[in-house]
């Protein structure tokens, strides 16, 4: 940085000084500005990083199947599916970068008690293998979870246990169509009951057992193998290998099967898009109008200043340094602030009340992103310096008369 350069910033400073008032005013709105496009936006990148974890941690960050399995609706269950999942298994285990691959049969039928049947959806899974991999993801509400080496159990979202009146212990039949299109029909028992967080999926989701799945639909074939890779990033590198690997195989990630998170990221990609333009419009009005002011304020000392030789291109970058003062002032408070709340609501929980269609609500988090908080701070420096300048250039390039006979 030259010595003019400092020297000119100096002076900027100093004039903002001149109207003390005015000037916190403007530095003040700048703060709130910055700190409320950065809050929104960390929240904004929070919810995406939970919504991206929660979707890899449900499917697996890739998803190997069948195309048809993916593509086109099954006549009979497993019509897709597929085979050979032993060897397979252990073809995908041998990439260094996979940790985990998790069978997983997804079928319909009806579940009921002797006197009441309900719809259901279910899931078989390998339950060690399972909990161990995705940790908690179920949210247990009675009984225990599902153990490998013990068929016929089950677990049922609690409001479809509430419909069957059914707890831990009670007996249960299940029915769906096997691969060859017949009705079979499995006596199981209830060992737990959970809650997905989502109201009506609790009413319909079975979990149970791969083999158990595998004796009711009569089929040693399972719907798809989840992926689970040592970190979010290796996602498409990962898919890649994989893909030339298996040329037989579908191979899909995480988030072409997370229609939810995309849903969640375009409306906030659009509203928060919206609330960080219009404080843009916000803080670029402010310090032109504070700007302004001061210039009008000045406009004999512009003549002045002019009448001694000072070049019109000098003064606009005076002035501009003034909103460069300011506005910068005011960016660095409003970051500052944004951190401060951020960290606080880490060291302070908040609780956020449940979202439309959930019975859980979630902890209030802002991340903290270098990436945000440098192009915010650009962002907001740049505006404030452009709104100066041209505000600046109407004043100082009017006759060296007329400004000095300004009133």
């Amino acid at each position: 940085m030259s010595t003019a350069f400092i020297s000119w910033l100096k002076f900027a400073g100093l004039n903002t000084l001149r109207n003390r008032r005015r000037s916190a005013v403007t530095v003040a709105i700048a703060a709130l500005g910055t700190a409320a496009i950065l809050l929104a936006g960390g929240f904004a990148l929070f919810t995406y990083e939970a919504l991206a974890q929660s979707s890899a941690r449900t499917t697996g960050h890739l998803i190997v199947g069948k195309a048809e399995q993916f593509t086109k609706d099954e006549d009979v269950p497993l019509q897709h599916g597929l085979e050979g999942v032993a060897a397979l298994r252990e073809r995908l285990l041998a990439d260094d970068a996979v940790r985990q691959v998790l069978p997983k049969i997804e079928f319909s039928g009806l579940v009921s008690n002797g006197d009441k049947s309900i719809v259901m959806m279910a899931a078989g899974i390998d339950p060690d293998a399972e909990f161990a991999v995705k940790g908690p993801f179920l949210l247990v509400q009675a009984g225990r979870t599902l153990t490998s080496g013990r068929t016929a159990e089950v677990m049922l979202g609690e409001g479809l246990a509430r419909s069957l009146k059914a707890t831990p212990g009670s007996g249960l039949t299940l029915m769906a169509s096997t691969t060859e299109g017949a009705l079979n029909a499995l006596d199981v028992t209830v060992v737990g009951t959970f809650s997905t967080g989502i109201a009506e999926i609790d009413k319909r989701l079975v979990y149970t057992d791969i083999a158990t799945a595998q004796k009711l639909l009569v089929t040693e074939r399972v719907s798809s193998l989840g992926v689970f890779l040592d970190r979010m990033e290796a996602t498409a590198p990962g898919r890649a290998r994989l893909q030339a690997a298996l040329p037989g195989l579908a191979v899909q990630t995480w988030l072409e099967q997370a229609p939810f998170y995309r849903s969640v990221k375009e409306l906030y990609d659009r509203i928060f898009g919206a609330l960080g333009l219009i404080i843009g419009v916000i803080v670029v009005f402010v310090v032109t109008n504070a700007m302004a002011m001061a210039i009008i304020e000045r406009t004999r000392e512009v003549g002045t200043l002019r009448a001694l030789g000072t070049l019109p291109g000098q003064l606009v970058r005076s002035f501009a340094l003034e909103g460069l003062v300011l506005g910068g002032a005011g960016a660095l408070l409003g970051a500052l602030a944004a951190l401060g709340i951020a960290v606080g609501l880490l060291v302070f929980p908040v609780q956020m009340p449940p979202p439309p269609g959930r019975t859980v609500g979630y902890p209030l988090q802002v991340a903290i992103d270098p990436a945000l908080y440098a192009l915010t701070l650009a962002a907001v420096l740049l505006l404030a310096t452009l709104a100066s300048a041209l505000v600046a250039r109407r004043t100082v390039n009017q006759p060296v008369v007329a400004a000095l006979a300004h009133v």
